[in-house]
């Protein structure tokens, strides 16, 4: 009958599941911190899960450099330091989202291309060429900084990323997690008598302990990483201190030892990192362009965990004016890498983006904690290489759930999208591929060739097209970008397939009032910022 209102639907009857602007069942959001005990420990878990990158990185890097376990120690305080205070910075003045800011990956070709340097070939002296190369790295790295600093603050960025649509995030997002796989399970596997037990420890002390206490107080899903870290780490130092290692090959003994680090005796005891702690840095054009390049990818990549964090934050979508402005915050944080000497340049830490998803707490309080922690064991060396010496496959193990958090975060954005759309399964299906394929292919012939595809006499102009093409999130997403705006864009019906329609309302800052609530700056600063 005309006019009747449809009947509710049956118990049983298949009903499909409502979009969310947030995420559900987060515990504590941007805005609301926990008790400061809890949060005090989130803190220190968030602390620990970032130190894989920042011992990594360095520990490839030093020895390159001419620099030994003392400069390997002083490099990686001194990017734990700066790290430190780009979190703080991001959380007040940036994005204003809980995202720690550590080490990327994405700047470690251009910065073996420094230090393979002709100029550099002819020094003898170990510690005099890693002063060289360390001020020819910061050079780069304060030119490039520039770039993000221009097209974040500028706003070009902001009008950029107001035609990135849910459908085009995703594989950005995805791959923002899945493109360091890599750095997962075969990280794992190097010592799998300690990295595989503790990927099981860690879950079913996240994923099934609490099911099966049934506490009202969430404590192993929460402090998961800590109570795995211990246990661990107890188990691994039993079997160096037992002997298991001792005739085991070189390359073994540096994964699954608890003692091979030599962090700790190198450590000072107190030492403040500061700028131009290495001498005065030295500039080199094509190095910059490089290094240039390799920071655009990493303003692309940090943008697709930037989304991941909102959505682990339970905050809604940034407007592209908040997020322009973490970007130029962020390059910030690599002009301060460059002055004060990290070897490395910084993104969003994605692991931790991972860590936000486990613990269900997205408090902004939480991460300027654990930028406290970085801050304060930087300081005090002995007790930082401590922590510093945590075997990696145990960081390992982190990873492959983490990154996995990530790039489900990025699947979660389809819930906007028509998935019944032919051109919406083409667009995803064909970017993802892509973005996995394309890369591959580069890092299989650098591999087997000891050179990328693109092999010119300047070293410079090959970095600058190896490594964005090396990025899996960052071939995904120029692909999905350009497809998502440009395919059939004359049909209006491909908006809202495209899942464009629900950000509508975020595009502006002032539009949703939850967007003045996350990401207004504090003591009334936003009146600095007329993009926003």
């Amino acid at each position: 009958m005309a006019g009747r209102a449809a009947p509710p639907p049956k118990q049983d009857e298949l009903v499909p599941h409502a979009v969310k602007d947030q995420l559900p069942g987060i515990s504590y959001c941007i805005t609301s911190p926990p008790p400061w005990a809890e949060a005090i420990l989130l803190g220190f878990q968030h602390y620990l899960v970032m130190l894989g990158t920042t011992v990594i990185i360095p520990t490839a890097l030093v020895p390159q450099m001419g620099g030994g376990n003392e400069e390997k120690v002083r490099v990686i305080q001194t990017l734990l330091f700066v790290a430190g205070l780009n979190t703080l910075f991001q959380s007040f003045f940036g994005s204003r989202l809980p995202a720690v800011i550590g080490g990327s990956y994405t700047f470690v070709v251009p910065t073996l291309s420094i230090i393979l340097a002709r100029r550099y070939s002819g020094i003898l002296d170990p510690h005099e060429k890693f002063i060289r190369t360390m001020r020819g790295t910061q050079g780069a790295l304060i030119v490039a900084s520039t770039l993000q600093i221009i097209i974040g603050f500028s706003g070009l960025w902001r009008n950029i990323t107001r035609f990135l649509s849910p459908l085009s995030a995703v594989p950005l997002i995805t791959l923002a997690g899945l493109g360091l796989f890599e750095f997962g399970f075969p990280g794992v596997a190097k010592c799998i008598e300690i990295g595989l037990p503790a990927l099981i420890v860690l879950v079913v002390f996240s994923q099934y302990v609490p099911h099966a206490i049934q506490s009202k107080r969430m404590v192993f899903d929460r402090f998961a990483v800590i109570f795995m870290v211990i246990i661990v780490w107890i188990y691994a130092h039993l079997l160096t201190v037992g002997g298991a290692y001792k005739h085991a090959p070189p390359k073994t003994q540096f994964h699954c030892r608890t003692d091979r680090g030599g962090l700790i005796g190198a450590a000072p005891w107190i030492r403040v990192p500061y700028p131009f702690q290495w001498g005065p840095p030295t500039f080199d054009a094509g190095e910059a362009f490089a290094m240039m390049m390799a920071s655009f990818v990493a303003l692309v990549e940090s943008t697709g965990t930037f989304y991941a964090v909102t959505r682990y934050a339970s905050a809604t979508p940034m407007p592209p004016s908040i997020l322009s402005r973490g970007i130029g915050w962020q390059g910030i944080g690599i002009l301060l890498d460059g002055l004060f000497g990290t070897a490395n340049g910084s993104t969003v830490s994605v692991e931790n983006a991972g860590l936000l998803a486990l613990t269900r707490v997205g408090s902004r309080r939480v991460v300027q904690i654990s930028a406290g922690f970085m801050i304060f064991f930087s300081v005090l060396g002995k007790f930082g290489a401590v922590f510093a010496s945590i075997p990696f496959p145990i960081v390992a193990a982190l990873y492959c759930l983490f990154f996995a958090y990530v790039a489900s975060a990025g699947l979660s954005f389809l819930q906007f999208c028509n998935l019944n759309s032919f051109r919406t399964k083409f667009i995803l299906g064909f970017s993802i591929f892509m973005g996995l394929s394309v890369p591959q292919y580069f890092n299989e012939y650098t591999s087997f060739a000891g050179y990328g595809p693109v092999h010119t006499p300047a070293r410079w102009f090959n970095d600058m097209i190896n490594v964005p093409f090396s990025s899996e999130a960052f071939v995904a997403a120029l692909i999905a970008f350009f497809l998502d705006n440009t395919l059939h864009w004359r049909d209006g019906g491909n908006r809202t397939d495209r899942g464009h329609h629900w950000w509508d309302k975020f595009r502006s800052f002032k539009t949703d009032t939850r967007s003045e609530e996350f990401y207004s700056l504090p003591f009334n600063l936003n009146k600095f910022f007329p993009s926003v």
